[in-house]
């Protein structure tokens, strides 16, 4: 899935208008033993980092953070993450990945493409 970190227009009040693009969810269909998660950057700003932050989520309302960098790849840079294992006693249910955050407006218009996979 390609993606651009957009910046929601504050309005008066502080209030946010617009959609940020800053969380993807992956839907896991089936258990997988272990996760991995992809980053490849598509554009990048020499000057900007990249808050990147996953989540591996699950059926009964938890999660978990597996993944917090702050990242400053060149475009076409790529990086793997993980493998991370299953929880036990605990169903996946989605995989989540964040890049980007309003405390960072340098992070604005950069694009990257993620990826989720589950393996057994």
């Amino acid at each position: 899935m390609s993606k651009r970190v957009e910046r929601p227009k504050v309005m008066p009040m502080g209030m946010l208008l617009g959609q940020t693009n800053w969380n993807t969810d992956f839907i896991v269909d089936q258990p997988y033993s272990r996760y991995k998660f992809f980053f490849t950057a598509n554009s990048s700003d020499p000057n900007a980092t990249y808050p990147v932050e996953g989540f591996m989520k699950f059926t009964d309302g938890t999660s978990l953070k597996v993944i917090d960098q702050e990242m400053s790849p060149p475009t076409g840079t790529g990086k793997m993450f993980g493998p991370f294992l299953a929880v036990p006693g605990k169903q996946a249910s989605q995989m989540n990945f964040k890049v980007g955050a309003s405390k960072n407006p340098e992070a604005t218009g950069f694009s990257y493409r993620i990826s989720v996979q589950g393996c057994n």
